[in-house]
């Protein structure tokens, strides 16, 4: 009898350039400037994870708030 041996799967990385981080301040993260926003945010309106914006942390929760306040003052749909 022969035992199968198990591979654990591994996540598939992004190459480098797509996890390179976008040249924004944190001042720019601003719910009125909506070009800036539409960078990431998919065709359908959906937030973009960290995983492909490569964003720090506090960015990210930043720029999701933004976001959120532009979709209710109607600026983002």
């Amino acid at each position: 009898m022969s035992k199968k041996i198990k591979f654990s799967k591994r996540k598939k990385m992004l190459s480098a350039s797509a996890r390179r981080r976008p040249n924004i301040s944190f001042e720019d993260l601003n719910f009125r400037n909506v070009e800036v926003l539409k960078k990431f945010i998919t065709e359908n309106g959906k937030i973009l994870s960290r995983y492909y914006t490569g964003l720090p942390t506090h960015f990210q929760r930043r720029l999701a708030r933004e976001i959120k306040r532009a979709r209710q003052v109607l600026l983002l749909r």
